[in-house]
């Protein structure tokens, strides 16, 4: 395969990813990683270094657009960076020294997980007794919706989004998949937050844990600029009309598409990561 045709298939995969990252607030590297891997063979730890890289552009690329929608909730995002960033460092850390193989089994569960808890159904209402912390650090906030109309809304359980905040830290710096199926379900299963919500402020979060990570790996050599080049014009492209397309979609839709393409995803992640073909 010649240099051309291997960048030019990295820069349509790459937007793909860019696009599903965007809608889902994945971040792309769910796509990413076993696209270099499973496809390219690729080892995972280069992989993970050019994912990251991938995030941030992906952040950068929908956050802008979200947050000038104002779906975003910056106050949410900025405190919950707090502990994704402690946790990223931990994680990149550990991600140096293990098995490639235990990544990979990791990353599979980890997708697996975040698909099962996605498709659980529940009603996007105003609580009627939010939480005290989310008022005090003035949390609670509203968004608008394609006819114009603003919808309220307020955040439960602040002290145990901040808890898996942290652990999705730790699941971005050894997977780099920029923890956003984590920080999806914190913000809306645990906090309580609307779905669109929770993948936008996802967006606007992920760069920041990405750029934590990518520190380490940059200093360990497994960063390539000819992997990263063409997958972060990707994944910009894919993040841009992810952005325009999210304000329109249904959420009832985005997560279905969620649940299926990480579900796809983790099974062939698992299954190489247990036959040792990684």
């Amino acid at each position: 395969m010649s240099i051309f045709v291997f960048t030019l298939i990295l820069l349509i995969g790459a937007f793909i990813a860019g696009l599903l990252g965007s809608l889902t607030g994945l971040g792309g590297g769910v796509v990413i990683i076993p696209m270099l891997t499973l496809i390219f063979h690729v080892d995972i730890r280069y992989a993970i270094g050019a994912s990251l890289i991938s995030v941030i552009a992906t952040s950068s690329g929908a956050a802008a657009a979200y947050v000038k929608e104002g779906i975003s909730n910056i106050r949410i995002g900025m405190f919950l960076e707090i502990a994704t960033t402690m946790g990223a460092v931990a994680g990149a850390l550990v991600a140096v020294y293990a098995p490639t193989q235990l990544i990979a089994v990791l990353f599979g569960i980890i997708l697996l997980i975040s698909a099962s808890v996605s498709l659980r159904k529940r009603q996007e209402k105003i609580i009627s007794r939010p939480g005290k912390v989310a008022a005090w650090l003035r949390l609670n906030s509203s968004y608008p919706t394609k006819d114009g109309k603003e919808i309220s809304y307020t955040v439960a359980y602040v002290p145990g989004g901040f808890l898996m905040m942290m652990v999705a830290g730790v699941i971005s710096g050894l997977l780099g998949i920029g923890s956003g199926a984590l920080k999806v379900i914190a913000m809306d299963n645990i906090m309580k937050l609307p779905f669109k919500v929770s993948t936008t402020t996802s967006n606007f979060m992920i760069g920041v844990t990405a750029a934590t990570s990518t520190g380490v790996y940059l200093s360990r050599g497994y960063s390539d600029p000819g992997l990263s080049m063409p997958i972060v014009l990707g994944v910009l492209g894919g993040a841009f009309v992810g952005s325009k397309v999210l304000v329109k979609a249904q959420t009832k839709s985005l997560r279905i598409l969620f649940a299926i393409v990480i579900t796809f995803l983790a099974i062939q992640m698992i299954y190489n990561g247990i036959s040792g073909t990684l």
